[in-house]
């Protein structure tokens, strides 16, 4: 018996980028029908992840940044922060990256000093909150993600994950895309998050599905019985996967939902004769 479904945002769930399927306010329905909770679990901030299912935002569970930073009713479940000599020296090193960019990410909203409009436009697809500083010793908030950005090059594999692996001892380095790494406390990522869940609430992993594309999905699928790949994901996701769901821009998500809600269904007619 499915309780509880878990999707990555982008490359996922959204058809295309910030874009819902046009039939996820009946999918939601029809969990809601079944008892089963929904929750995005993505790299994005708290504050996009609310902005992007307004309708929804008292009725899900918000696994942000990553993992680092869960939420439901608008209150904090748990989180992981990143000590101060950390960020420090992760600006440092960035600062040595030239056309690298970096986002420090707070509880509060997220935190830049480039005025680039081409960063920008990449950051608005992800973050809805976030201030334009003179300094990084301007911020005062908790710490729970540092998002490096290679929009120039579009290499962030080689141009940023490979640079920073040397201190994987002191952080965690995730690659999230061709353009993105994130950089968050040790010791956590969307599976833990999901496990320090199930543990909270009495579910076990047959119980959840999770749908994935890119490396910080990882640990995701390795948290659930029911652990889909998209078709659109990267070999090593494949691989890690029990299963394979058609690509995001066909809809994968909601398509795969709907079969699993029908074979449930079914067998619990089943089960009844």
């Amino acid at each position: 018996m499915i309780k509880w479904i878990i999707s990555d945002m982008d490359g996922t769930l959204l058809v295309e980028p910030n874009k819902l399927p046009d039939d996820f306010d009946e999918i939601m329905d029809l969990l809601k029908q079944h008892n089963i909770m929904f929750s995005p679990a993505s790299g994005r901030q708290y504050q996009a992840l609310v902005s992007q299912f307004p309708k929804y935002k008292d009725d899900l569970l918000f696994i942000s940044e990553n993992g680092t930073y869960v939420c439901q009713h608008d209150k904090e479940i748990f989180s992981a922060t990143l000590p101060d000599t950390a960020v420090q020296k992760i600006i440092a090193e960035t600062a040595k990256l030239p056309k690298v960019e970096i986002v420090l990410s707070g509880k509060k909203g997220g935190y830049i000093i480039s005025k680039n409009k081409e960063f920008h436009d990449e950051l608005n697809l992800y973050y809805t909150q976030y201030k334009i500083l003179h300094d990084f010793s301007e911020v005062d908030d908790e710490i729970i993600k540092i998002s490096l950005c290679d929009c120039f090059n579009r290499d962030s594999l080689n141009n940023v994950y490979k640079k920073f692996l040397p201190l994987a001892d002191e952080m965690q380095v995730v690659l999230s895309s061709d353009i993105w790494v994130d950089i968050i406390p040790l010791g956590i990522n969307k599976g833990v998050a999901i496990q320090k869940l199930q543990k909270k609430l009495n579910i076990k992993p047959e119980e959840c599905v999770a749908f994935g594309d890119y490396l910080n999905d990882y640990e995701m699928m390795q948290s659930v019985y029911y652990s889909y790949a998209m078709e659109n994901a990267i070999p090593e996701l494949k691989k890690v996967a029990r299963y394979i769901a058609p690509p995001n821009y066909k809809n994968g998500v909601v398509k795969t939902i709907r079969q699993l809600l029908a074979q449930q269904e079914s067998n619990h007619l089943l089960n009844i004769k």
